[in-house]
């Protein structure tokens, strides 16, 4: 395999103590996931010790020397799949798609075909190689029942551009969310620290020592007593942060198999609501707004999902019960 040169960085006395995958992740523009995995490697060393297996959580001393070797990426062995995409910008560097819901986004145990990435490898001949084997291009995510704007990096500087606009939260994100309920305020900034369940381990919740999280929250519509329409802007980007804090908040997202509890819509419900209602086989939460500055021209890139049909139809279900 071919490799790119070694590259060299002495430790910066501004940086003494700080941890290892953090300081080399400002030296070398790779994302921190990237510096952290060529830690495991060993692609990473002490100069003078190439040995010496290194921890991502150890820390650095001022006036050590630190060397890294990038290897070249691997070939892709995913085949492409001619899956229709929903394009809302592409250029030379990035691409933004309105993902729809049902789609992961990138392979993994029990998602082999079918993807997001599967379809990209379809229509982006430069896409190949980028951030690894399985999620080339990959900067976010959004769950697979959620739909909306998500951008992917069709070279390595967009890659590295977007991925440290993530880093920083250095952009628009806005979600739309029906919800169960309504919450007893018009505008709050839920700023409440987001970590793994302490009894469900494949659930996130609410917990004392978690990543810290926020999320502004505004209600846009109150149907009746039962149901609201929340606006969402995220400031972080933990997983199913949106979800934990609506459900946290008592407005859980309307058929959120995971945090809205089990739901069965009353027959009292009028028509077409309580239809739209039974048959809603989606969450219902959609990432409207996407809004950056572009990593490699500058230019400002927004672009604004349509709501999916079944969305729309919901809205308009639940309009009539007003």
């Amino acid at each position: 395999m071919s490799e790119q040169a070694i590259q060299i960085w002495e430790i910066a006395e501004a940086n003494h103590g700080e941890r290892i995958d953090q300081v080399l992740t400002a030296y070398s523009g790779l994302t921190r996931a990237r510096v952290q995995q060529l830690l495991h490697e060993g692609c990473i060393w002490l100069q003078g010790k190439q040995e010496q297996k290194l921890k991502r959580s150890m820390r650095v001393t001022l006036g050590e020397t630190y060397c890294m070797r990038v290897p070249e990426a691997k070939p892709l062995s995913l085949e492409p799949e001619n899956i229709p995409l929903d394009i809302l910008f592409e250029d030379d560097h990035l691409i933004v798609v309105n993902k729809p819901a049902g789609m992961v986004v990138h392979p993994s145990h029990g998602h082999d075909t079918g993807t997001l990435v599967h379809a990209l490898l379809h229509h982006c001949d430069n896409l190949p190689g980028i951030n690894g084997v399985e999620r080339p291009g990959i900067v976010h995510r959004l769950d697979k029942d959620t739909s909306g704007s998500l951008v992917v990096a069709k070279t390595e500087a967009a890659h590295q551009g977007l991925s440290q606009l993530f880093a920083t939260h250095d952009l628009q994100r806005e979600y739309v969310a029906w919800c169960r309920g309504y919450p007893h305020w018009i505008n709050k900034c839920i700023a409440l620290p987001i970590g793994r369940h302490p009894h469900h381990r494949q659930k996130m919740a609410v917990v004392a020592g978690g990543k810290e999280a926020i999320t502004d929250a505004t209600l846009e519509k109150r149907y009746n007593e039962n149901f609201c329409r929340i606006r969402l802007r995220l400031h972080t980007g933990r997983t199913h942060q949106i979800r934990v804090h609506l459900s946290h908040e008592q407005v859980p997202v309307l058929a959120d198999p995971m945090y809205g509890r089990k739901f069965n819509p009353s027959k009292n419900i009028a028509e077409p609501a309580y239809s739209v209602l039974k048959h809603l086989s989606r969450q219902a939460l959609h990432a409207e707004v996407l809004g950056f500055k572009h990593p490699v021209t500058g230019e400002q890139v927004l672009c604004k999902a349509p709501f999916p049909e079944a969305l729309q139809n919901l809205d308009e279900a639940l309009q009539s019960l007003s």
